[in-house]
């Protein structure tokens, strides 16, 4: 990671958050697993920062068999006691509960549409949004889209799926692009 290099400006200096911002954050991912691994994480993130939530991600990918949506499925109350006692997550019970049942609604959603990426990109008609913001100022906290995709997964049993974290959610899997216009991963993300 080059140190003079323009990047956004959420980055601060973290090396975990601009490793994450270098090398993932805003590139298209199509992948079932990482989606659902990103849309876990996002929601664990509702009410904190997400640092906090990057640095415990390893313990998330142990705690939930690296996020394989069927394993994740079939945890039961048992394995909720189990989790609120993992200091490598966040242990919340609502959240783990939500991670649990999101892993059914993932299924259900992969069965309907063949892919849980087939359908959560079609909320932008299949292509990354590319914006032109010049600081993350700019940036909306929600789109039109991310009401769209929201609605649809609560509809469809998914939770901690509000539209800001659908938007967040968005930004991680690069269905649009929100690097600022001035930093380096811009049009990288574009080309990927």
């Amino acid at each position: 990671m080059a140190a003079n290099l323009q990047r956004c400006d959420w980055t601060g200096a973290d090396a975990l958050m601009l490793k994450y911002h270098d090398e993932e954050w805003g590139l298209p991912q199509r992948d079932d697993r990482a989606l659902f691994e990103l849309l876990t994480l996002e929601g664990a993130q509702a009410g904190l920062s997400w640092a906090s939530v990057l640095k415990r991600r390893e313990g998330y990918r142990a705690a939930f068999a690296g996020f394989d949506i069927g394993a994740v499925a079939v945890l039961d109350g048992s394995d909720v006691e189990r989790l609120l006692n993992d200091p490598g997550i966040i242990r919340n019970r609502a959240k783990i509960e939500s991670t649990i049942a999101n892993a059914s609604a993932a299924i259900a959603v992969q069965q309907e549409f063949g892919s849980l990426a087939t359908h959560l990109w079609s909320f932008v008609g299949g292509r990354p949004v590319i914006n032109k913001f010049n600081s993350m100022a700019e940036v909306p906290a929600e789109t039109e889209q991310s009401k769209a995709m929201s609605k649809d997964l609560r509809r469809r049993g998914f939770s901690f799926v509000g539209p800001t974290i659908c938007y967040a959610f968005m930004q991680a899997t690069g269905m649009v692009n929100d690097h600022a216009v001035n930093c380096f991963r811009y049009k990288q993300v574009q080309q990927a």
